[in-house]
């Protein structure tokens, strides 16, 4: 059973060692990459440049600003989480604990999808009823940071369909892997053998060798041989 349980929520043998290679170039490692850097140019063109002289661009509404920034840096540290989780995976030999970690990655990835859905929503909004800034000051990064906010929708929304996989296997792992303790069968399928009892075992019984009574050994019986010295 213990050799069977290596691959359950999606990772490898527990123990195995990690290869950065083949960590990183995994489909659902690549969308975090990608989660991690669309955070980073959200927060940072508001950073930037979408303030001028303490009052932010998108219609001077200062909540807009900081909330389009504040959800970057949740989602850059919360990606960031999750990937270090993700190179980790392997050595974890606890399902327990892989289960825990593959939950919380689709609850999370799922209220980031929604909050930079809202932030998108929130930041399209006010920069449709802002002015255009003097001589084009940020315009570049105040869009960027509106398309990027889009963008993190769909990489996040990914994100929970591979987390999803990964616990969908998981269980389907789980439950073939238990399947066989209670009906007393092997792995393979083959039902365990028990040693017969009762009669059964009786007609196959054989006498012992030297099974000679202590009656027929004793000096004098038919049995005894006068030791040679």
């Amino acid at each position: 059973m213990n050799g069977g349980v290596g691959s359950i929520y999606g990772a490898g043998k527990a123990g195995s060692g990690t290869d950065p290679i083949s960590i990183i170039t995994k489909p659902y490692v690549i969308v975090r990459i990608l989660c991690w850097v669309f955070s980073i140019v959200v927060f940072g063109c508001i950073g930037s440049e979408g303030w001028m002289k303490n009052k932010c661009l998108y219609n001077n509404d200062i909540n807009a600003c900081n909330f389009g920034t504040g959800i970057g840096v949740i989602a850059f540290l919360g990606s960031l989480a999750l990937l270090i989780t993700d190179v980790m995976f392997n050595n974890i030999s606890s399902i327990k604990v892989r289960r825990r970690a593959v939950i919380a990655d689709m609850a999370f990835s799922a209220g980031m999808s929604f909050l930079w859905f809202v932030t998108f929503c929130y930041l399209s909004d006010s920069w449709r009823k802002a002015p255009y800034p003097k001589d084009g000051y940020g315009v570049n990064n105040l869009r960027g940071a509106i398309a990027f906010s889009f963008f993190s929708i769909f990489v996040w929304a990914a994100c929970i369909f591979f987390a999803f996989q990964r616990y969908k296997q998981g269980a389907d792992t789980a439950f073939m892997t238990s399947g066989f303790e209670g009906d007393g069968s092997m792995p393979g399928g083959a039902p365990y053998t028990s040693y017969p009892d009762g009669p059964e075992m009786n007609e196959g019984y054989q006498e012992p060798p030297f099974s000679a009574t202590q009656k027929d050994m004793a000096p004098g019986g038919p049995g005894f041989q006068q030791p040679a010295y």
